[in-house]
């Protein structure tokens, strides 16, 4: 699975606002509501179904990136968006370190391979050093779609 199958340009965020862990993930999914991709009355549930992921374990996994996720039946296909925070934000992350890369994935409960590969796609691009720079440095959505774009025809993970 691709990201152009699971993120659209209006729901990414360049620069996040929120200083802390809720905060970015209540942030995250005001992007994909104002994208169109998720119904405002939705929002408290899937900012609970996240925060109760979190609970479990970080989502936050190393090296400056966190990939908050959920399932949540309100999604009739994967959806997703990418945030970024050039001064990094405490998210209980692995290795004790700001979290700068954001991905958040909400997927429905009835495609789950689905949902595995959406991840799969997000943590295999993340392992490569050059994507987390380049998004990292990247300064509007667009940039970033056009790193995603990228990413989708291989041109970083070998």
């Amino acid at each position: 699975m691709k990201f152009s199958d699971f993120v659209k340009t209006e729901s990414i965020r360049a620069e996040l606002n929120a200083n802390d862990k809720e905060g970015v993930i209540r942030e995250l999914i005001e992007s994909l509501i104002a994208a169109g991709q998720l119904s405002a009355e939705n929002k408290e549930a899937i900012a609970e179904a996240i925060l109760k992921r979190e609970e479990l374990g970080s989502t936050g996994i190393g090296r400056g990136i966190a990939v908050p996720h959920t399932k949540h039946p309100c999604v009739e296909q994967p959806i997703g968006t990418v945030g970024i925070s050039t001064n990094g934000i405490e998210f209980q992350s692995l290795d004790g370190e700001p979290v700068q890369l954001f991905f958040m994935l909400i997927s429905p409960p009835d495609r789950p391979s689905d949902h595995l590969r959406a991840l799969e796609n997000i943590s295999k691009q993340l392992q490569d050093e050059t994507f987390c720079r380049f998004l990292k440095q990247s300064k509007t959505p667009a940039d970033i779609q056009q790193i995603l774009e990228e990413a989708d025809n291989n041109q970083f993970v070998s």
